[in-house]
């Protein structure tokens, strides 16, 4: 944990949880995250080793969105720091932050589940 209560990811970076829910609140966001899991089973098609991570124009292809809004849409993901870019060359290349989403995972689990907090500790949030 970081003195504002950030999680820490295994690389010492902080992982803001907001950034991170924010970045997973876009669908197009959460089906990059999902498929560079298996870049084997997605991007297959390649040319260059999926050990680099895969290529941002592969990653554009298998969008079906204007480069420009899916480059947007993975600076939001390396900012949240989800992914990680690797610049070679002319290109740039990415891959799943398994230390942050794992992170993130926990964070949330500690978050959503703190069963012994009443209604008082949470005055915005409206009991059905």
């Amino acid at each position: 944990m970081t003195m504002d209560g950030s999680p820490q990811v295994d690389d010492g970076t902080a992982l803001d949880l907001d950034d991170a829910l924010k970045a997973l609140a876009n669908p197009v966001r959460r089906r990059i995250l999902a498929k560079l899991k298996t870049p084997e089973r997605f991007f297959a098609e390649q040319p260059h080793p999926l050990s680099l991570g895969v290529c941002a124009r592969e990653i554009e292809r298998g969008c079906g969105q204007a480069q420009s809004t899916v480059s947007a849409h993975l600076a939001v993901l390396a900012q949240s720091g989800l992914i990680t870019p690797r610049k070679i060359g002319q290109f740039v290349f990415y891959r799943r932050n398994e230390a942050a989403i794992t992170r993130l995972l926990a964070a949330l689990e500690r978050e959503l589940g703190k069963a012994e907090s009443s209604p008082a500790d949470h005055p915005d949030v409206d009991i059905l």
